[in-house]
């Protein structure tokens, strides 16, 4: 009944098997993809029919991250899977973007790509797994598709480039490379990098274009064995009569606007107010007509025009040349009380970044098919619509927004101090105030601004910048630092971050069927130029992170402890530790080797938290003076609490310098009392304590002579022989 057939390459020095003809057959392509034991199901399918009035091609892709995969349960209340995890849409979001500039111009059928995992083994990346599949479904399906494309993973290690590097090997690596491209050129490139130079880079990705090819002829094999006929679609159709008379009547009005108007709002006001008047124009001699095939028609004079004016004029929609970067201004400190803000703007766009420290008890837990368990920076970006002058209900951070924090956060991870250095769970949150074009590498610069504000100790601040592409085929002109209209109507968005010493993070999305060699390296060292700018400003108003962090943020201290007394600063179902975090105003976090951080903004209640912790865990020592609170009182005296769980007794004559016939004449219940300890019996758990120790000013010996001559027994005058008079030693209520 089954029908497999199966298709192998070698990418790197790893076997990828394609399979096809035994799941999902009613989808229109349908593989399994296999290297190791890591495995992943790829469907394609495309509706027969288009969706009306689209100006758009609907394309759908999902990654169905499947815990059974790993042979786990979701951790979740419903022990199902949910909603899809951050990861999940980062690698929906990886497989789309090379995927989409390869469908046919003014397709309208709706197609859905489903990347499903069925098995991992945590030693094979899933991302770059998940673009092959969907391209080798699409390549075989009956869905029009201008592939097929191959995708690969780089790393650098040891000084050596590699292809297809496993989960272990990447954590020795200094670059993570990610690019997919079809035969003769690269589409798409993600990349996270430890401040790598560009010169490397540009080997890397030739690299990489060079280490794919072998995915591109195994799925043209499968393709020329069991692929499907391509079906017919349907391409919107332009009444030409129309459009001829559209620009017949517009004349050269488009473009006087956009050789005028240079700012924004003013173009966007004399286009509205045009294409209100040819609409209305048409409008009065047929109402028949759709408006809407008007205002296309102005749409793509509009674009033609301010493609052209770059292209053949070197001059930018806003007036700039190919290389100009907009105006650039920076601040830190406008939050009072958040541990560190920075405020980034570049023309029209300005994104304000907070931070804020935690224990490392507050890292995020992730539950998903990932290595990672846990992640210790986190770094969210917010685009509300009133950035764009816009409205729209707020419904959660779209994939957008996931995929702009996750660009950010990669760009600042390398110069982020280890967790043994600082020892703190890190937040920054990318607040975009005001958007026009590049709004992820502003957030960058922000966030540089806001984590050196906070005091963290960052090696170096990073800046980043987005380029462009406008190219007819034959000429071309790359642009520096892109506003909205160019990114909407150019054909590349190459988002660039880095330090002064190398390229931190880089990502790359194209509209054309592919990018050179010869271009991405002008693109690099364009953006190399406007990031040395962009961090001159950020570095006259934040030169280094601050040496102090600010007051309101956690301090945090740490001890080492033997593992064994872990369970002793837990106490019973979690009292000790609920006792300590609230009677010093502390956040105690202990990890399974023993270290235990302590995390207070009040120092010298952090300090004596520290300091029980470590009698917690050595025992009281004798000689050594605590302030205990009376937790229970006898006629023989009173217990006092040293530390959570561990109390001793101050026997009666041993409370007072004065003679005294009941222990409540001195002290009450929960009294804060200073006390010595005496004498400590281990076999029996009992520790002798005095107060009048503290109250005289005696050492160990002088208050263990006195106390074995008094005996424990009478309760006259005890002033030690001295006759001294009455004196405060720090302890409980005396009696007047």
């Amino acid at each position: 009944m089954f029908n497999e057939q199966k298709f192998t390459t070698t990418v790197g020095n790893h076997r990828v098997t394609l399979s096809t003809g035994m799941l999902a057959e009613q989808a229109g392509g349908a593989i399994t993809i296999q290297m190791g034991d890591s495995m992943l199901l790829a469907t394609a399918t495309m509706s027969r029919n288009i969706r009306e009035g689209l100006d758009f091609f609907p394309l759908m892709v999902d990654f169905e991250e499947k815990m059974y995969a790993a042979g786990r349960i979701p951790g979740s209340f419903f022990r199902r899977e949910g909603r899809p995890s951050t990861e999940a849409i980062l690698t929906a979001r990886l497989t789309d973007r090379p995927l989409r500039p390869l469908f046919p111009d003014g397709m309208r059928n709706e197609v859905q790509v489903i990347v499903t995992t069925l098995s991992s083994d945590s030693e094979y990346h899933l991302d770059i797994m998940a673009v092959n599949g969907a391209s080798a479904a699409l390549t075989i399906s009956d869905v029009p598709f201008n592939g097929p494309i191959g995708a690969v993973r780089v790393a650098y290690i040891d000084g050596q480039l590699v292809a297809a590097p496993t989960i272990p090997q990447m954590a020795d690596s200094d670059l993570d490379l990610r690019i997919a491209g079809t035969r003769e050129a690269i589409i798409m490139v993600e990349a996270g990098a430890k401040e790598v130079p560009e010169a490397l880079l540009i080997e890397a990705l030739a690299f990489g274009h060079q280490a794919l090819q072998p995915l591109i002829d195994v799925q043209l094999e499968m393709q020329a064995a069991v692929g499907k006929p391509k079906a017919a679609f349907t391409v919107a159709a332009k009444d030409e009569a129309l459009v001829a008379r559209v620009k017949e009547r517009l004349g050269d009005r488009v473009r006087q606007i956009v050789v005028e108007q240079t700012m924004r709002d003013e173009r966007n006001e004399a286009m509205d107010a045009l294409r209100e008047e040819i609409v209305n124009s048409f409008l009065a001699e047929d109402e028949t007509i759709e408006p809407k095939a008007i205002r296309e028609v102005i749409a793509d004079e509009l674009k033609k025009q301010v493609r052209d004016r770059i292209l053949y004029e070197g001059v930018r929609p806003d007036g700039r040349n190919y290389t100009t970067i907009r105006p650039l201004a920076a601040a830190v400190g406008l939050s009072p009380r958040a541990h560190g803000s920075g405020l980034f703007q570049r023309g029209q766009t300005q994104v304000l970044a907070i931070a804020a420290l935690g224990t490392p008890r507050e890292a995020q837990k992730l539950d998903g098919l990932y290595p990672e368990d846990t992640r210790r920076y986190l770094h969210h970006y917010n685009f509300p619509p009133f950035s764009t002058g816009e409205t729209w209900p707020l419904r959660g951070p779209r994939r957008r927004e996931i995929g702009h924090g996750a660009l950010a956060e990669n760009a600042l991870l390398p110069v982020l101090p280890s967790e043994d250095e600082f020892p703190y769970t890190i937040r920054v949150v990318s607040e975009v105030l005001s958007s026009n074009g590049s709004t992820s590498q502003a957030s960058v610069c922000a966030s540089s601004l806001a984590l050196m504000d906070c005091g963290v100790p960052i090696s170096r601040p990073v800046a980043g910048v987005a380029m462009g592409l406008v190219t007819d085929g034959e000429k071309y002109a790359i642009l520096s630092d892109i506003q909205g209209v160019e990114d909407h109507l150019g054909d590349m968005d190459f988002k660039v971050a880095g330090t002064d010493v190398g390229v931190t993070a880089l990502q790359m999305d194209i509209k054309i069927g592919g990018l050179t060699k010869e271009l991405m390296a002008q693109a690099l060292e364009q953006a190399h130029a406007g990031r040395m700018e962009i961090l001159k400003v950020m570095t006259d108003v934040m030169p280094a992170p601050r040496a102090e962090l600010s007051k309101w943020a956690p301090r945090m201290e740490s001890i080492h402890i033997d593992p064994e007394k872990i369970g002793a600063i837990i106490g019973k179902g979690g009292s000790t530790i609920r006792s300590l975090e609230e009677q010093f105003d502390v956040s105690i976090d202990i990890q399974d080797d023993g270290t235990v951080f302590v995390a207070g903004v009040d120092g010298i209640k952090t300090a004596e938290a520290l300091a029980a912790i470590r009698s917690i865990t050595v025992g009281p020592e004798l000689g050594a003076l605590y302030t205990g609170k009376v937790v229970r009182i006898t006629d023989f005296g009173v217990f006092v609490e040293l530390t959570p769980g561990t109390d001793g007794l101050v026997h009666i004559s041993q409370l007072s310098q004065d003679r005294i016939d009941r222990a409540e004449d001195v002290v009450q219940l929960g009294d804060e009392i200073m006390v010595m300890v005496t004498d400590i019996d281990e076999s029996a758990g009992k520790v002798r304590l005095s107060r009048l120790a503290v109250l005289e000013g005696w050492s160990l010996e002088e208050a263990r002579g006195k106390d074995a001559a008094i005996g424990g027994g009478g309760r006259g005058r005890r002033d030690g022989g001295g006759g001294r008079g009455r004196r405060d030693g720090g302890g409980g209520n005396r009696r007047r």
